[in-house]
């Protein structure tokens, strides 16, 4: 194969993988009924002054499946770690106890698991979206190159295509174990 067609196929591969991976970190943050610290992921926290990943001030530990333990390195830091948690508005009541804060996770709701399984479905569609996009954005770039015959052409699209089938699967596959941890009682 040429080379242009070849560094057209890598770089469509290479958007592909970063939507599939985009879409991992964004179904991590679908809790699934079990407690786990990646629920606390988007909470940030004043650390004097600048807005601070809470994992970069506190050990964020899980005991048991329904309890999150937040040890803050410094005792100071139990108020604006119960703040954070707050402001991240993630549905969840913090405990201080005066040494550390202490989540209970709630056991998800038929409904909440509908909405939680919605929103995964909606992360798998736009991972599917930007793949047809990168497929897209080839095809273009493969019509553009010169010195290559129509057939390398017409191979190279198939190629694109034989790419972009691979990963939308590797998505639903991605979605359909997710729809199942949150469907799981």
């Amino acid at each position: 194969m040429n080379e242009e067609l070849q560094f057209i196929l890598d770089s469509a591969k290479e958007s592909m993988d970063n939507a599939l991976k985009h879409l991992e970190k964004q179904l991590v943050n679908i809790r699934a009924g079990k407690a786990s610290p990646s629920m606390l992921g988007s909470v940030m926290v004043d650390y004097y002054g600048s807005q601070t990943p809470l994992n970069q001030v506190a050990n964020v530990n899980t005991p048991d499946g329904r309890t999150i333990t937040v040890q803050p390195w410094e005792k100071s830091m139990l108020q604006e770690i119960e703040r954070g948690i707050m402001l991240a508005n993630i549905g969840f009541n913090p405990m201080n106890n005066g040494e550390t804060i202490i989540i209970n996770v709630p056991p998800l709701t038929e409904e909440r698991r509908r909405n939680l399984a919605k929103q995964a479905k909606s992360e798998a569609e736009d991972a599917k979206v930007s793949i047809r996009t990168a497929r897209k954005d080839a095809n273009n770039e493969i019509k553009k190159t010169e010195d290559v015959s129509e057939d390398a052409q017409k191979n190279a699209e198939i190629d694109v295509q034989q790419l972009t089938d691979n990963y939308v699967k590797r998505v639903d596959d991605i979605f359909d174990t997710k729809e199942k941890e949150i469907m799981t009682v």
